[in-house]
């Protein structure tokens, strides 16, 4: 995960900003091979990863790119700290919690179409309702094991702004919860 090792954006498209990309990865080269030792705040996670935005300029590297190293940094930092927490609170408690976490999930998720989340007024945008339930049922059937889904799939989800729409940030903390299950689960 060296600097400047990813392509830049096609010609015509904006891309990552190159030093945004450069020192937030230095940064956390820095503190994975540190982990055990992450002082308060300083600790890579899975969330601060999973959370990572950088500014769209000209020239940037390729968004693509940069996304996939970042889903393979997540996936090594996840191990981590699952082994870490399954030391600390024992293998059949962690279970029980990802089956907790699992179980709270579908709760949400079989809510009837229109009613998973809140809403936001008429007059403000959030997520497109219906793309949001279509997306809901399908997490839905992989979580009681019926479909198949890949966590690219979940992480990469992107639903289009519209008037009256779901909260954002409720749907994005469910998506949340369900990476963070995929990613005990594996």
């Amino acid at each position: 995960m060296s600097g400047s090792t990813f392509p830049k954006a096609p010609r015509g498209q904006l891309g990552y900003d190159r030093d945004e990309v450069d020192r937030a990865l230095r940064v956390a080269r820095q503190r994975y091979d540190n982990f055990d030792n992450g002082g308060e705040g300083k600790r890579l996670t899975t969330w601060s990863i999973r959370h990572t935005a950088f500014t769209m300029r000209k020239g940037g590297y390729s968004a693509a790119h940069v996304d996939a190293a970042l889903e393979r940094l997540e996936d090594a930092v996840a191990v981590r700290e699952r082994e870490e927490r399954i030391e600390r609170i024992g293998r059949d408690t962690y279970l029980a919690e990802t089956k907790s976490t699992a179980r709270a999930v579908l709760k949400r998720l079989q809510r009837g179409d229109g009613e998973r989340f809140d809403r936001v007024g008429m007059m403000r945008r959030g997520y497109d309702v219906r793309e949001v339930d279509e997306f809901a049922r399908q997490l839905e059937a992989f979580l009681r094991g019926g479909a198949p889904l890949s966590l690219r799939e979940v992480r990469g989800i992107a639903f289009r702004p519209k008037r009256g729409g779901y909260k954002e940030a409720q749907v994005d903390l469910l998506i949340d919860a369900v990476v963070d299950v995929m990613l005990a689960i594996r």
